[in-house]
């Protein structure tokens, strides 16, 4: 009996040990993955239950047996205690009789966490149930709006085949582009913009691919063989510059993202009351990067720029420099999570000459608004410089983040000088669903030497079109507005350029708007997207040249990225230890305002006090007015290559 009654009560330690009653605290807890059941699996929750009630058979059977044998036991004592025996043998008894009533105290003590234990498990079976009735009407719903689409669809499809006067299909291969005037910045920030899927025509021009042997009449009159001519030549292979071998041994790989869960309930609890600028977001929600060495990645094609120096014709040169703008792009197809925000003052360099031909520098200018600057010369010929500003709006549904500020590229040798700003990017399923990244917006890039002008349309996602995901259409004009070169293809994989030899306007459509015609050359590829490293899914989807900004290198300045210590640990994968440094560095960062505050309050007002402590003064930069945009920006005043070489590093300050 004793053997039996040892048995069993292993039986129930080990199960009131087991993964069932584990989960069911984690459940109670409160720091589970999700608050609701949806994206449990049905098959995994049937199963837990189904075991549930085997376990629970299995505690009733335990619990009676106990009770069974407890009490026989009880009377085989009291039946030994009434009976005549020596001294000895009653001081025997006596022990036994202890021990009984210990085993006695601890039955009833494991009977009532039984019992306990039994409650609960009811109470979550009966949420579990409700969660499973849950997920089957949401599955019914998510159905019924599915078998809605699809029918929408089919009957526009049908009301479009017939729809009169639909004009036919030309015999020639065509695509559709767009060429849409610029709105001007303001008009991103409407408050009132929504997002739909357009079903109207939104194009405005129409391409046909022509021979390019064809005779053809001219747009000026003339007739004769129009070909790709010699001065075009520079745009054959623009983007298939092969890869040289580092001569720097870079690292290809980071360790993996480690698979955390993150319960955003217990994130948004903690939150409640308190201000939004002193919320500490977790590093779960980030990338091992800072905005500062994602701004540098838009230089992953400098190639570009490399080939566009060696044109000879400013239109030519154009399309290569709005391939290169449109490039920028499409590392972030798969790039959900955001990089880290810079501490003021912190710097990134990117000394590159030997490898790249180029040395790249960004500096954190602004805290409120966040704001970058960023400098780029190459020993090819060309210097790029800008100051981007991100403005951010939720709308439910989705995240607008916008840009602000223009970029300049210049080329030292013909003086050509181009500026654009950059597009809005929209992070959709912000509350349920998986995210993903559109880019839309119009970008219009212009060459303030020659006038020559670039509109480029990024066309936002539609589930009706049937145009090419992540499509992007531009059309390159000279000064006197005469256009040249149709551009086209995609924002994360590649863009070509069609040289003009006539164009025409097309017949009116039933609501009277029309289109022009560009009939073209067969198209050439200016750019095309490097493929991503084996395992990038495993390494935030970085590319290459994501992979190496990172890498410890020696002689940078204090207040590089590299040396940035919660982004250091969460590249290692040591997220909690992340969290804890990231708070660590947000607090310096405010004292560090607050006594900017205090000092400046001390010889002025308290609201030009607190204007005086948000600016900033940077150290490698200088605000001047841009006479292009008329704006004032941040521009590279020079210094730091010189205090690198020299390793003099004493004038920057302590934000790590």
């Amino acid at each position: 009996m004793k053997g039996r009654g040892c048995w069993e009560t292993a039986s129930v330690r080990s199960f009131c040990s087991s993964r069932c009653l584990n989960k069911f605290k984690k459940d109670d807890s409160g720091d589970d993955d999700d608050e609701t059941a949806s994206p449990a699996d049905k098959s995994e929750l049937h199963n837990t239950i189904k075991s549930l009630s085997l376990k629970l058979d299995d505690l009733s059977t335990c619990n009676d047996l106990i009770a069974k044998h407890g009490a026989a036991l009880q009377r085989s004592l009291n039946e030994l205690d009434g009976l005549r025996i020596p001294y000895e043998s009653s001081e025997k008894l006596k022990a036994v009789n202890e021990r009984a009533t210990l085993f006695r105290i601890t039955s009833n003590a494991m009977i009532n966490a039984c019992r306990d234990f039994l409650e609960l498990a009811e109470t979550h079976s009966r949420k579990w149930q409700r969660a499973l009735q849950y997920e089957q009407e949401q599955r019914v719903r998510l159905e019924e709006t599915i078998e809605q689409l699809a029918k929408q669809h089919n009957s526009l499809e049908r009301a479009f085949r017939s729809a009169p006067g639909r004009a036919a299909n030309p015999t020639n291969s065509f695509s559709e582009g767009s060429f849409l005037t610029s709105k001007g910045e303001d008009s991103e920030e409407d408050e009132d913009t929504e997002y739909f899927d357009a079903m109207e025509d939104s194009t405005s021009f129409i391409t046909v691919i022509t021979e390019a042997k064809e005779d053809r009449k001219a747009e000026g009159g003339t007739t004769g063989p129009v070909d790709w001519t010699s001065s075009d030549n520079v745009l054959d292979g623009a983007s298939l510059v092969p890869k040289e071998p580092p001569k720097v041994k870079r690292r290809a790989r980071i360790p993996d993202k480690p698979n955390y869960s993150l319960n955003l309930w217990s994130i948004m609890k903690n939150c409640i009351g308190r201000e939004l600028s002193k919320i500490p977001m977790p590093v779960n929600f980030n990338e091992p990067l800072s905005m500062l060495q994602r701004l540098t990645e838009d230089l992953e094609y400098h190639h570009l720029l490399d080939k566009a120096v060696h044109c000879t014709s400013s239109v030519e040169q154009m399309c290569l420099v709005a391939a290169f703008s449109v490039s920028s792009y499409s590392t972030t197809v798969h790039r959900i999570a955001k990089p880290f925000n810079p501490m003021l003052g912190e710097t990134f360099e990117l000394d590159r000459l030997d490898e790249m031909g180029l040395r790249s520098l960004c500096e954190q200018v602004s805290h409120h608004p966040p704001a970058a600057a960023h400098y780029v010369v190459s020993k090819n010929g060309w210097s790029l410089w800008q100051e981007i500003t991100i403005s951010s709006k939720f709308r439910g549904k989705y995240l607008s983040i916008m840009p602000l500020g223009a970029i300049h590229l210049e080329f030292q040798a013909s003086g050509n000088h181009y500026v654009w700003r950059k597009s809005t990017s929209t992070v959709h399923n912000i509350i349920v669903g998986k995210l993903w990244i559109d880019q839309t917006g119009d970008i219009e890039i212009v060459n303030h030497k020659t006038k020559d002008r670039c509109q480029l349309k990024f066309l936002p996602y539609s589930y009706f079109s049937k145009e090419v995901a992540r499509k992007v259409t531009g059309v390159v004009s000279d000064g006197q507005g005469k256009a040249h070169y149709v551009l086209s293809g995609s924002w994360d994989e590649q863009m070509e350029c069609a040289k003009i030899v006539q164009s025409s306007p097309s017949s009116p459509s039933l609501d009277g708007k029309q289109k022009t015609v560009y009939q073209t050359l067969p198209a050439k590829l200016l750019w095309k997207k490097y493929p991503l490293p084996e395992n990038a899914e495993n390494m935030y989807y970085f590319s290459e040249l994501a992979l190496t900004l990172n890498e410890h290198e020696e002689g940078v300045a204090p207040t590089d990225s590299r040396l940035r210590p919660d982004q250091r640990l969460m590249e290692k994968g040591h997220w909690d230890e992340a969290n804890t440094e990231k708070q660590r560095l947000e607090e310096k960062q405010r004292v560090s305002r607050r006594q900017r505050l205090e000092a400046c309050s001390r010889g002025c007002g308290s609201e030009d006090a607190e204007k005086e402590a948000d600016s900033y003064m940077p150290l490698w930069f200088e605000k001047r007015l841009d006479p292009l945009t008329g704006e004032m920006a941040c521009v590279y005043k020079g210094g730091y290559w010189e205090a690198k070489e020299k390793q003099e590093w004493h004038m920057c300050p302590n934000i790590f």
